[in-house]
């Protein structure tokens, strides 16, 4: 039998959106539309145009006990259809509209009879993107980044993870069906945690470790890594005495491991090996949706561990630890006069400042040191200026002349006098000339 999933809130902007375009509440009957910005610059590059995820939450149904009473099942979710990395979304209101849910048997299912650890499939028909008459006739191809989710722009049509759709009189996008599959049921009840487990020993674990040699050329291929991971860890929930295993998807997690390294991987699966990488494995029960991250370090010892170029330099001013995001690390900082390992050039981080990458045992570490604390600043005197020693005493007898440019360090420091002072000379000495002969 079919049960009903219905949009009734704001469904807005899919397409290089600029200005969301609000869609009105929905009857219940209605067909599921997602107005989208009236602009279509396609990428041709692009496997596909607008990028629709739909996100379906089910809860299992639970029995009566004597302890508790009878939970019916339910089933919620949403469809979001975004471009360029924006993402409007409409919601779909519990066990309401006209969606079919189906299990791997393809027998239908009611939502308030949901089964706990079974695979579902909810497919929604009637889906519609408004692009706007203006773009009337025009070819758009629609896909997911979700490999469960397809598409059927006719009835009768095989589901397909892409389609390809001529915008109609109005630029209405139209599908037969968008199809979720491998939807579970989660069971509220169930609290047992998720955790890795070593293979030999069988003691849990929270970081891996793996050694693989590469090929003569320097080669790996993911299959060998997927291996050597599978074969040393899995992952399961303890309860009632007994384990059950957690399947968890070892290639994917490879694959995206090499791809936050840029590391490019051919058609048949080949890469060329770095030294080390780490693969976040994550294993998520389908029974009560609880999940645990295994990190596995991989290292290749026939691999050289390549060495950063790089130099020692003395800090001139006391200098904290930046992110590459510009963003301060912990309380840890280098004292004045003390010397540390970085990179070759400065690098400028998101806030338009040049920084020093610090360099350990020739390892980029990503925490950065603001050059000005290294190399200084050049500025040049307005005024004529002594150098200080103490907010009371001169340093020396020199007078600097208007014109002058000199290097100071770091920020200013405030003196006793409550004015404040630059260090200036590439040196332990304590040399300082007044701010204000800068300005």
């Amino acid at each position: 039998m079919k049960k009903n999933l219905r949009i009734v809130s704001v469904a807005a902007a899919a397409l290089l959106a600029v200005a969301p375009v609000a869609a009105t509440a929905m009857p219940v009957n209605a067909a599921t539309t997602i107005n989208a910005d009236s602009a279509i610059n396609a990428n041709t590059n692009a496997k596909y145009d607008v990028d629709v995820t739909p996100s379906i939450s089910a809860i299992a149904a639970v029995a009566k006990s004597d302890t508790m009473p009878a939970i019916p099942g339910s089933l919620t979710g949403s469809i979001s259809a975004s471009y360029n990395g924006k993402s409007y979304t409409a919601n779909l209101p519990k066990d309401s509209g006209n969606a079919t849910i189906t299990d791997s048997n393809n027998n239908t299912a009611k939502p308030a009879e949901l089964e706990a650890d079974k695979a579902y499939t909810v497919t929604i028909p009637d889906v519609s993107f408004n692009f706007g008459s203006e773009n009337a006739g025009k070819e758009i191809t629609i896909g997911s980044a979700n490999p469960n989710v397809t598409f059927t722009e006719k009835t009768g049509d095989q589901p397909a993870s892409t389609v390809k759709v001529t915008l109609d009189q109005d630029g209405v996008a139209k599908l037969s069906s968008v199809q979720i599959k491998n939807v579970y049921a989660i069971d509220t009840t169930y609290n047992s945690n998720v955790n890795f487990y070593d293979v030999t020993t069988g003691a849990t674990v929270t970081t891996g470790a793996v050694s693989i040699d590469a090929d003569n050329q320097g080669q790996l291929n993911i299959t060998s890594v997927v291996a050597a991971i599978n074969s040393k860890y899995f992952a399961a929930q303890y309860d009632k005495k007994q384990l059950t295993n957690v399947t968890f998807d070892t290639e994917t997690a490879v694959k995206d491991a090499l791809k936050a390294q840029k590391i490019e991987v051919s058609s048949v699966g080949y890469f060329k090996a770095p030294h080390t990488f780490t693969v976040n494995v994550k294993a998520t029960s389908n029974k009560n949706g609880k999940s645990a991250t295994l990190p596995v370090t991989v290292t290749v010892p026939n691999v050289a561990d390549p060495v950063v170029p790089s130099q020692s330099k003395t800090i001139m001013h006391n200098a904290y630890f930046y992110d590459k995001d510009a963003k301060r690390v912990g309380t840890d900082k280098v004292t004045r006069y003390n010397t540390v390992t970085v990179a070759m050039n400065t690098t400028k981080l998101a806030n338009g400042i040049s920084y020093y990458e610090v360099i350990e045992n020739g390892k980029a570490t990503g925490k950065y040191i603001n050059a000005d604390n290294i190399d200084g600043t050049k500025r040049t005197l307005k005024h004529n200026a002594y150098v200080y020693k103490t907010s009371k005493k001169r340093a020396n007898k020199v007078v600097l002349k208007k014109g002058t440019e000199v290097t100071t360090y770091g920020g200013s420091y405030k003196f006793k006098n409550g004015q404040r002072y630059y260090k200036i000379g590439a040196n332990t000495e304590k040399t300082y000339v007044k701010v204000a002969n800068f300005e």
